[in-house]
């Protein structure tokens, strides 16, 4: 994955003002698409998609006039270039060839990426100066999103409480390598009635919010159906942000410290997790 990672960091190029963008044939050639034509519709189904996200087409896929090197140093003109941004080229990954190893790879790195630059990006997260803001944040985030992905569970058939317990375990076995909840529990010495989500600093937070949110588009996005099904799906995404850590050479979220109860950090954040209808953990 470092190497494909490496690669595509190095087909990334900067416009006149700064601004970091892919050239779409480019991106094609590291996708393994032998033919630019062929790539076409995954562009277009891609800008649907964008679409449908609430975002500017225009923001993210820009036409121009690409001048392409065709051999011994000689370039040709061609009109139908197209300069993505980060964001166009993770909805890219999402609609390209599944079968292709350098896609489910881009499709990762693509996904982490985009997510870290969200959150850079918003004014509120930026404005945290310290350990216990950032951690408040992250966890009225990780409330919203695990009421979500709930949501999404129970429309693939996760119903029973107890069936999604068994879901979110899977999602921790994923990225714990191997731990669930108990596990979890006893690696970190916390009580069977201290909440997980309550003891995690700010980085762990951060990568079990990555892990909600990505599997909760998997199930929507793949039409994932039947418990089994959801419960591999959360597993791999789960699996996919450890290989993701390890790779950036991140600390294990096992091996990170336990933090002090949030619910006692006396916030006017602290009441909205506390008051936030979440599904319980085991």
């Amino acid at each position: 994955m470092q190497q494909q990672n490496s690669l595509f960091e190095q087909i990334k190029q900067i416009d006149e003002k700064g601004n970091e963008y892919w050239s779409a044939r480019d991106l094609s050639k590291v996708l393994e698409y032998s033919e630019y034509r062929n790539f076409k519709p995954v562009i277009e189904k891609s800008k649907e998609a964008c679409k449908n996200s609430g975002q500017h087409i225009t923001n993210h896929f820009v036409d121009f006039h690409e001048m392409v090197k065709i051999g011994s140093g000689a370039e040709r003109g061609f009109n139908d270039g197209v300069k993505l941004s980060r964001y166009a080229c993770y909805l890219i990954v999402q609609n390209a060839d599944p079968n292709k190893e350098v896609v489910a790879l881009g499709q990762t790195y693509f996904a982490v990426q985009t997510r870290l630059q969200e959150i850079s990006q918003l004014d509120e997260y930026n404005r945290l100066s310290t350990e216990d803001e950032k951690r408040l944040y992250l966890r009225n985030e990780m409330t919203k999103h695990n009421i979500q992905l709930a949501s999404a569970a129970k429309k693939a058939g996760v119903i029973e409480p107890m069936d999604y317990a068994i879901f979110q375990n899977h999602g921790y076995m994923g990225l714990y390598g191997g731990l669930d909840a108990k596990g979890i529990h006893t690696k970190k010495g916390l009580k069977n009635s201290q909440q997980i989500l309550d003891h995690m600093g700010s980085t762990e937070l951060a990568a079990n919010l990555f892990r909600a949110t990505q599997t909760e588009e998997k199930l929507i996005r793949d039409h994932i159906v039947g418990k089994q099904n959801a419960n591999q799906t959360h597993f791999e995404v789960g699996k996919k942000v450890r290989k993701t850590i390890a790779e950036l050479g991140g600390t294990m979220p096992e091996e990170l410290p336990v933090a002090k109860n949030i619910k006692k950090l006396g916030t006017k954040s602290k009441s909205e997790i506390v008051s936030a209808k979440e599904p319980k953990e085991l």
